[in-house]
């Protein structure tokens, strides 16, 4: 299974046209394959792949790729919860939206 997360066109009530992510790209990879590795014991699976974008992403463009090799689904799915969860929670990533400029 895959999930795709796309920047939506709206953060907090805002519009906006992106969000810039930053990152320590040293430790947040770190912890991103190690997150990986523990969703492969715990939860059985056959593989997982992660991609986390830095930089500017454009509304309706993919910041986040996670792909999840499993031989059930009910596994698989419960993994990629656990996964963006624990993602969200504990590795440094960070966002800042860019507020959609007015035209006058």
């Amino acid at each position: 299974m895959s999930f795709e997360g796309v920047v939506r066109p709206t953060e907090d009530g805002a519009e906006i046209d992106a969000l810039d992510y930053d990152s320590y790209r040293p430790m947040a990879q770190t912890m991103l394959e190690e997150l990986a590795q523990e969703m492969l014991a715990s939860h059985g699976l056959e593989a997982v792949s992660v991609e986390h974008a830095v930089g500017r992403v454009a509304v309706g463009a993919i910041s986040f790729r996670l792909r999840i090799a499993s031989q059930h689904r009910v596994e698989g799915l419960a993994a990629a919860t656990e996964f963006i969860s624990r993602m969200k929670d504990d590795v440094p990533l960070f966002k800042v939206p860019v507020v959609k400029e007015v035209s006058t």
